[in-house]
């Protein structure tokens, strides 16, 4: 239904040891290369670290050149201080997608990429800046590595937004994956929250094909293997 060119791409194709160096000319080329293949999915590229936090201005810049390279919507992370630029951008007719809990361009301050949420404060934490992205006028969430009960009440208590999980549960109105994890190619274990879908063999079409099918019949994401 939907790619996400994300700027996962620093690490799975750059080489880069996180998404930081990840600059927005570099999102630009590889959402202009996804959408010149794309034919009826909806294409969301990702904002970069530095292409969004100095000002609104910067961000309308960096969404422009996005956009005019084929994303239908872009997507930032962060919390509640987010939300003035989400207002900004989708006053000017810039559909957002918003991203909490694990913010991998914020990983760093973060102390690693761990588990968000997980405690009372946390999770009342994530609930409020989502409810402050979702009144700024973000259409959809991204929601990562968080407890899959966070990730419902997110959910319940945004029924106008469209939440997309990724290590956060079935409670989300969709799933999204990497698709160098989905296709195990890789290096190293695999996170809990990933299901190799080659493992049946076959093409990687045929690997996507059932990526899609576990999420639609409920099948993947499975609580008790993927879930926190």
């Amino acid at each position: 239904d939907t790619i996400l060119v994300g700027d996962s791409l620093g690490m799975l194709v750059q080489g880069h040891g996180s998404t930081v160096p990840v600059s927005i000319d570099d999102m630009v080329y590889h959402t202009r290369c996804v959408a010149r293949g794309n034919r009826t999915a909806w294409v969301i590229g990702d904002l970069p670290f530095g292409s969004y936090q100095e000002s609104r201005e910067q961000a309308l810049r960096s969404s422009v050149a996005l956009m005019q390279a084929g994303a239908h919507m872009v997507k930032l992370e962060g919390g509640g201080w987010t939300a003035e630029t989400v207002h900004f951008l989708t006053e000017r007719g810039i559909p957002v997608c918003a991203h909490l809990g694990l913010t991998p361009q914020s990983v760093h301050a973060l102390g690693g990429y761990r588990i968000q949420g997980r405690d009372e404060a946390g999770s009342q934490t994530l609930r409020k800046h989502a409810r402050e992205l979702a009144d700024a006028g973000a259409a959809m969430m991204v929601l990562e590595l968080m407890p899959s009960a966070v990730a419902r009440d997110v959910q319940s208590d945004n029924p106008g937004v469209m939440t997309i999980g990724i290590g956060a549960g079935q409670g989300t109105a969709g799933q999204v994956l990497v698709l160098h994890d989905m296709l195990h190619v890789t290096r190293g274990k695999l996170p809990r929250f990933v299901r190799n879908f080659m493992a049946e063999g076959g093409s990687v079409e045929d690997a996507v094909r059932r990526y899609v099918a576990a999420v639609k019949d409920g099948s993947f994401p499975d609580e008790a293997v993927h879930g926190y």
